[in-house]
């Protein structure tokens, strides 16, 4: 099995992101802070070398990270 880019939790908030959920929304979600939440972002976009949520989604979906 091919070993994820992300975390468990990064999975989850990105697939969260995709479905459109905001910051509160997803945190609400998962039971985290906003700022938990802003920090896992943050974390998976420096480990893929992108700047902004988009770009990181962009990446995501090339790498087959996640799916639409």
């Amino acid at each position: 099995m091919k070993r994820s880019i992300l975390t468990k939790r990064e999975h989850e908030i990105f697939s969260l992101l995709i479905e459109n959920k905001t910051t509160k929304e997803i945190a609400q979600a998962l039971k985290i802070s906003e700022k938990t939440v802003r920090n896992h972002i943050s974390n998976a976009m420096q480990k893929l070398e992108v700047k902004g949520r988009a770009g990181a989604v962009v990446e995501l979906l090339k790498l087959g990270e996640i799916t639409i």
